[in-house]
Parts: structure tokens; sequence; C-alpha cells
């Protein structure tokens, strides 16, 4: 009886085991675009191989000042580069331009959930929705903005947004600080030529493409007593200003000296709201005529720059690496988990 009771027995475990052993290879072929070390499935790889771009649902929300209403809005992160993208750069800037700015909002917002901000946004919120932070609108005040173009329009920064999802720029394993303005003079600034400190990614490099941009030169002119007045100055003579005395390595003015009172560029360019520090000025009777190059404080990423390095082919990564030097591409997962435990 044994010798049956032993084949039977038999039987029945190769009866189990058929069905698990013919399952197996599909289960393997299923798991196919699961990362092995983090567990995590790959979408990115799935989203490329059907050429389609779309934006998954952000489980972190940013707190996010509306000074319209006076209130606070808690918006999903990637909803918040969209608004961002869309009020910072022009929609009509190519692809890879629009992805190195949201690479540059979505820096800026994480970098400020994993440490204290200089500047403080009203309680309750982590930022405001003026470029006091970034500029943020909503989907239905950028509709009104657009109009009859919204929906393409809104289609082109979502998928901006979307290809770049979930990444940041980065400098020594921490998130960087991703200013950006409109237009350089032709350079870059040095941090610490226009702020207090030196930041390692931060340095002046050449930006020949913004010479292309509409916002690379303009001219101002500034009633004598106006000047005076705003810089805390007296002209001596009927011609004479003042002589730029240094100048950056980004080439903007470092230091002028008007009658004898050193002054810094930067301070000149914001007491007399010029669009950048790179000024020349001449006086016409009771008039001063300035004329600047560029637009804006020249540390970073120039969007113009960005938009001419596009239409010549160059990618995202092109850009990025060439505004912020020595940086990397990096995820945001790990300073996303940071920022969620601490609430």
């Amino acid at each position: 009886m044994k010798p049956i009771v032993f084949l039977l027995s038999g039987l029945c475990v190769l009866i189990l085991l058929v069905p698990t052993l013919l399952v197996i290879p599909f289960q393997t072929e299923k798991g196919a675009a699961v990362n092995r070390e983090s567990g995590h499935r790959t979408t990115h790889t799935i989203r490329e191989a059907k050429g389609a771009e779309t934006l998954k649902e952000s489980p972190v929300s940013i707190p996010v000042y509306r000074t319209s209403n006076h209130s606070v809005e808690n918006i999903p992160l990637e909803e918040y580069v969209i608004g961002v993208v869309a009020s910072e750069m022009p929609v009509n800037f190519k692809p890879e331009a629009l992805k190195a700015q949201a690479l540059a909002a979505r820096t800026f917002i994480v970098r400020l959930m994993v440490a204290d901000s200089a500047v403080q946004a009203p309680k309750g919120s982590l930022v405001d929705d003026t470029q006091m932070f970034q500029v943020y609108q909503s989907k239905s005040q950028l509709k009104k903005e657009w109009g009859s173009d919204y929906a393409q329009n809104l289609k082109k920064i979502t998928n901006a947004v979307a290809s770049t999802q979930g990444k940041i720029l980065t400098y020594d394993n921490k998130p960087i600080e991703a200013s950006f303005f409109s237009t350089s003079n032709g350079y870059t600034e040095n941090a610490e030529a226009y702020w207090t400190s030196a930041i390692p990614y931060l340095k002046s490099v050449q930006s020949p493409w913004d010479k292309k941009s509409p916002k690379y030169l303009s001219t101002q002119t500034v009633s004598v007593a106006e000047f005076q007045q705003k810089l805390g100055v007296q002209l001596s003579g009927q011609n004479s200003v003042g002589q730029i005395t240094a100048r950056t390595p980004g080439h903007q003015v470092a230091t002028a000296v008007i009658n004898g009172k050193k002054l810094k560029g930067r301070d000149i360019r914001e007491k007399l709201g010029l669009r950048s520090a790179d000024f020349e000025w001449k006086r016409n009777g009771s008039s001063i005529i300035i004329t600047t190059k560029g637009f804006g404080h020249g540390v970073g990423m120039s969007q113009y720059g960005a938009n001419y390095m596009a239409e010549q082919g160059k990618s995202v990564t092109d850009i990025v690496k060439h505004y912020y030097q020595g940086i990397d591409i990096s995820d945001a997962d790990a300073f996303l988990n940071k920022y969620m435990a601490k609430k």
C-alpha cells in the first residue's frame, strides 16, 4: 500500500506546482519596469517609450499665500510648478527652455522646504505668489490671461513640467539656489558680485545669445534733480555725471564715483530702478540718459539665453549645466520625505 500512497502524494504535489510554474514567467515580464534597488516602478522609462508626457498627482502640497484674497491655499507641488513656469517664462519659448525653468522652479521650492528662508512668508504659508519668492498664477488666472490659447498653452507647460517631474538641481547633494533672470549683458554674474557670499555653482559664464533678446538694450531718462535726490549726491559742472571706477566679472558696474562719493553699481541700479547694473550715462542739460544692457540681477540662468540655446538644439541638461556650474540633476524624493517628516 505504501508505494501507492507515495505515488498519489507525488501526483498531488505536481498538480499544485504546475499552475505556479506556468505563471512565474509572466510575472517576471510584468515586473520588468520595477527598479530592483528601490522597488519603485520606473515610470519615466514607460513614458519615454510611449512618447507621451503624463503628470502624476503629487502627494506633497505647498502652502501658498494668495495675495489677491489674503488666504493660504495648499497647492500640489507639480501644479504649483506649472503655475510658476507659466508665470515666470514666456509660453512661446522652446520646450527645452521651459523644462529648464521647471527644474529651476521645483528646485527653488524644494530648497525652501528643507531649509530656512531669509525671507519669511505670511504665517501659515511657505511662499507667497509674488516676485518675493516665485510668481504663481492659478489655472483660472492663466485662462483669463491666455484666452482662446489657454488649452494649447497649458498643454505645452504641463508637458515641460511632466518631463522633469520629481527632478531637481543639486550641488554637493543639496538643492541649489536656482536663481534666474530675464536677459544678460552677454555674461552672467558671480553670486558674490551682486549678493554677499560666493556660491560655487553661480559663477560668471558667457551668454552671447542674449544680445538677440528684445530686452537686451534699454534707455531711461532721469532728471538731474531726481538723480541727485535718489542717490544722495550733488553733481558738479554742467556736463559731468560720474565715473565708473570698477566692473564685476560679469561686466556690470561694481563701483562708481559721483562728485567724490563712491557708490555700488547694485545700489545705483536699485535706487534708480534700472533694468540692470551694466549701465552707461551721459548728461543732456537737466536730464541724464542712462543706457543699460541686460534685464535682471544677472545671477544664475538667463531665460532668454536658455531659449536661444534651445533654438540651437541644446537640451535641458545642456542649458542647466551651462548656467549652474558643476550641478547634478537629482531625484527630489529624499528632500520631499524630509519635508513631510517635519510636518
